[in-house]
């Protein structure tokens, strides 16, 4: 009989304005302090039985951090949870009226991105963007992967924008957020549609996705490539394809992303790999693999990043970690907090993606070591504005030359 164990254990705080999940963490605390087995298995309330949640990433579908209440399910004597459908994936239009988003981190090198999707279906688990999804009324559990928004007019916003009178071109990064090449990609185009803009304006693109239909678009990047108007990074997290498809169950497989890169650098685009997110314990044994079988499908360049916990992400990955890995729960954690401070995640610029003390320290170094050892990073491939024309507006007349 489907039954939500979690919801029997943490009952819905009797204030409305608590938020989701504080009791059990405040249980896991006390159960980590006293050195005892954690039990996580309902730290958000929210736990969803797995044949609903069958081939999707997270465990549960806790309410956003804006929620004015927690919804918690129980079963109610009539085996009502049976009767619940399975996820389904569901795309809405999203009616955004600016295509280019704008940043001023210190620690990254990129002013301005791009993002097709809102959500993604990959269903990485430990997925920095998830709490984006709050922002929008739903989960950033199993609805940042099922409940996905699309943006049919991205490709009209942009030649707008990159028009406008007072635009100065850089490099646009996209994938910094969602994959612009998850699965409905494949349906909506939204992302060529974009790459065909930026091709006719001469402007540079970077690109950051895990899946393998990055390819499809080798016929525009390629030429773009010739003009040092394009590049290309292809996160790969692990060689095990059975860990890939428990961290990332909608991703590219481990192999696929290998040949991507490789038929990416035949096709003389500066491709690079990323090993990120380096999880320690879980996946940080494969960095000197992932890099060796980079370098040998072409790349010439390589990056890392270490696992990110902000806001919502933090019980969502503790969570998976204890419902896959309960024997390695306490030992990732301890190792997590010994690169964070002390703390599940650090947010500090320059630290959150590199981490801080010994064990953060010796991943860098290892890092470094199997790059310098295999000539990676020895050049940078740069993009280049000289070639950006603003688009004509539609009631301008069009150049003959």
């Amino acid at each position: 009989m489907a039954r939500s164990s979690a919801a029997l254990r943490h009952p819905p705080a009797p204030v409305p304005s608590a938020p989701a999940g504080d009791f059990a963490r405040q249980d896991l605390a006390r159960q980590e302090q006293a050195n005892q087995s954690p039990d996580t298995s309902g730290l958000l309330g929210t736990d969803v039985h797995k044949e609903r949640r069958r081939g999707r990433g997270t465990l549960s579908n806790t309410s956003g951090r804006y929620e004015p209440v927690a919804r918690v399910a129980f079963d109610d004597g009539w085996q009502s949870l049976e009767e619940l459908p399975p996820f389904k994936t569901t795309v809405q239009a999203d009616a955004t009226r600016k295509i280019i988003t704008r940043n001023d981190s210190p620690d990254i090198s990129f002013d301005r991105s791009i993002n097709p999707y809102r959500g993604c279906e990959h269903g990485c688990v430990y997925c920095f963007a998830r709490p984006t999804h709050a922002y929008l009324g739903y989960s950033p559990g199993l609805d940042f992967e099922s409940k996905l928004f699309m943006k049919p007019n991205a490709a009209a916003l942009l030649e707008k924008e990159l028009a406008a009178p007072g635009y100065s071109p850089r490099t646009i990064a996209i994938g910094t957020n969602t994959d612009p090449y998850q699965p409905i990609e494949k349906q909506y185009q939204i992302m060529r549609q974009i790459l065909e803009v930026l091709e006719r304006a001469g402007h540079p693109v970077g690109i950051v996705t895990k899946s393998a239909l990055v390819t499809r678009d080798i016929d525009i990047l390629s030429r773009m490539a010739k003009r040092s108007l394009a590049k290309v990074a292809i996160s790969v997290t692990t060689l095990d394809a059975k860990l890939a498809r428990t961290m990332e169950p909608r991703a590219s497989t481990p192999s696929r992303r290998l040949e991507a890169l490789r038929q990416l650098s035949d096709a003389g685009i500066p491709a690079s790999v990323m090993v990120a997110p380096v999880i320690p314990a879980i996946n940080d044994a494969d960095i000197e693999r992932i890099l060796d079988a980079a370098a040998l499908a072409g790349v010439r360049g390589a990056g890392y990043v270490l696992l990110r916990l902000p806001l919502e992400v933090r019980d969502l990955f503790k969570e998976w970690l204890m419902a896959n890995y309960p024997d390695r729960f306490r030992h990732v954690m301890k190792l997590i907090r010994d690169m964070r401070g002390g703390k599940d995640y650090d947010s500090t610029w320059g630290k959150r993606m590199s981490g801080d003390g010994p064990y953060a320290w010796l991943i860098g170094r290892r890092f470094e070591a199997a790059c310098d050892r295999l000539g990676l990073n020895k050049t940078r491939s740069k993009l280049t504005t000289e070639h950006f024309q603003r688009p004509a507006k539609g009631s301008e007349q069009l150049s003959l030359f």
